[in-house]
């Protein structure tokens, strides 16, 4: 009877699972996005074909580009939250971009019809296989109950069901979850037994909570479901000589919009144009971080960081705050300062905010496992940021932790491309500011 519950299970995948593999993706892009659309053109335009190398290095790079721009598309949507219609537009830009800079750079000729052709038919393949993922993309969880399992049923718009019972059929399609460390009863042992034979997807409740929330929960470092508990140390390397080629570029191209600012700042009020405060950083080492001043002196301190928590926070509406200083923060031009914090390796452009000395404090005094965040630089933008914004409520600092931790967890250059291109939206959008 099991058996025949689960069997619809042993089935071919849907062309959605398919296409989710990049290398479908590669290939289907490659066929349908390019080499048709260039069949087409050659018969419709053959002189414009007759110019051969020309030809030949558009396509050749036009290929190059759509390969890269698909790997990254694919890897940056499995992340949490991104959808991959999303990420679409800035992989595609970003490959192509790059390629018609050296093209320029190197005063190679190249057809702008070809490059615009490959270009447009690329993306339209990949919207349209965004569009058939978007079909499957929330699937049916069915939950063996016991345990934590029911933590899956708070997630909004996850479609979540309760198992009713160990005869009960399972819908096809459905995925099951559990709470694998819990002591079910025999007959749901073997009902679990039977459907993992069977081939159908069992994850561990905490497995789906990630992928849902974007969040890594810790409830023991026992448990560890982060794997190592020391980040990538080879990526740590190059993120660092990312960060400074970074800042040595940025530096020149913002000194214009960095000097307005200072400006503006003091026009606006007396005091000092920057803001200093000592911070937690990288392996828990104490620094200065640098922002311009966005608050009136009078109230802000002298910031020495004095070790009253309530004034190292800011809330909503805040009155402390400056009218230039709003519009900093909005745009999050006053964090900018902190470029010379990543010159000095203080910091990164992208990890979890570095806290004031007083906060950190506290918060480790709260939050059981807070010092690990400091296993990776800080950021000037991080992965809690782009979905939370700025927070101080200690309900808020516990999801702000459990984002910093999935950062850690997922410590890579990926996870860095999504955190950057959200951080633009973030910075035309104003949200989270405070």
């Amino acid at each position: 009877m099991h058996n025949s519950a689960v069997s619809s299970h042993a089935h071919a995948p849907s062309r959605s699972v398919i296409l989710s593999h990049g290398t479908i993706q590669i290939a289907v892009t490659m066929l349908f996005g390019i080499a048709i659309p260039l069949v087409m053109y050659a018969l419709l335009f053959p002189k414009e074909m007759r110019v051969r190398d020309v030809a030949e290095l558009t396509i050749a790079l036009s290929a190059a580009a759509t390969i890269i721009s698909v790997i990254v598309s694919t890897r940056m949507s499995r992340y949490p939250g991104v959808s991959h219609a999303g990420t679409i537009l800035p992989a595609f830009g970003s490959a192509y971009g790059i390629m018609l800079a050296i093209l320029l750079l190197l005063r190679e000729p190249y057809s702008n019809a070809i490059l615009i052709l490959c270009f447009s038919g690329s993306i339209a393949v990949q919207f349209a296989i965004a569009a058939l993922l978007k079909q499957s993309a929330n699937p049916l969880h069915y939950l063996v109950p016991g345990g934590r399992a029911s933590a899956i049923t708070k997630v909004r718009g996850c479609t979540a069901h309760f198992w009713p019972s160990p005869d009960a059929p399972l819908p096809k399609g459905a995925l099951i979850v559990a709470d694998l460390h819990f002591d079910h009863n025999d007959k749901w042992e073997r009902r679990i037994a039977e459907a993992a034979l069977n081939g159908v997807p069992i994850f561990h409740y905490k497995q789906v909570l990630e992928s849902l929330t974007g969040r890594v929960q810790i409830d023991h470092f026992s448990e560890n479901v982060l794997g190592s508990l020391i980040p990538s140390n080879s990526y740590h390397g190059v993120k660092r000589t990312v960060d400074l080629i970074g800042a040595l570029v940025a530096l020149p191209i913002l000194a214009p919009l960095l000097l307005a600012a200072a400006i503006a700042i003091k026009l606006d009020s007396h005091g000092s144009i920057f803001f200093r405060q000592e911070r937690v950083g990288f392996r828990a080492k104490r620094f200065m971080v640098l922002k311009f001043r966005t608050m009136r002196p009078s109230d802000e301190g002298s910031g020495d960081n004095s070790g009253d928590v309530l004034a190292a926070m800011t809330a909503d509406g805040d009155a402390r705050i400056t009218r230039v200083g709003k519009w900093l923060r909005r745009t999050r031009i006053d964090e900018l300062p902190q470029i010379w914090n990543i010159l000095c390796g203080d910091m990164s452009w992208i990890g979890p905010r570095p806290e004031a000395l007083s906060l950190s404090e506290w918060y480790a005094g709260e939050i059981p496992f807070y010092a690990y965040r400091h296993i990776v630089r800080p950021g000037i933008s991080g992965w809690a940021q782009v979905h939370q914004g700025h927070v101080t409520e200690i309900e808020d600092i516990h999801t702000k932790l459990q984002y910093d931790f999935f950062y850690i967890k997922h410590f890579s250059y990926w996870i860095d491309i999504i955190i950057a291109v959200r951080t633009a939206a973030v910075v035309f959008t104003g949200f989270g500011a405070r």
